[in-house]
């Protein structure tokens, strides 16, 4: 089963306010299976647009175990928390089965 990848670009409009979801987010992320690949650091466009003050990459052990960990109860808590405060976009995508 191959894996799955969340990729995030925002920008949070208050980084004071936003600590819980900070604090938190790793967390859930963990329980479902999932670790941090990115969050934050340095980015600079090779082509395109520039990204968001933020960039974020998880991954997890599979598509649906990503989906189950974004309409988790324990996430959605969190979730309302980033996009009162943030602007931003989440996509979810599904790594290549038999990597070259």
């Amino acid at each position: 089963m191959p894996k799955a990848y969340i990729l995030a670009q925002v920008d949070a409009a208050d980084h004071d306010a936003i600590a819980e979801y900070r604090t938190g987010a790793p967390v859930s992320v963990k329980r479902f299976g999932g670790q941090m690949l990115v969050r934050g650091g340095r980015t600079k466009s090779l082509e395109g647009r520039e990204p968001r003050s933020r960039v974020v990459v998880i991954e997890f052990p599979s598509y649906d175990k990503a989906l189950e960990w974004y309409h988790s109860e324990e996430y959605a808590r969190l979730r309302s928390i980033r996009t009162a405060l943030c602007d931003g976009d989440l996509f979810l995508v599904e790594a290549l089965e038999n990597p070259i």
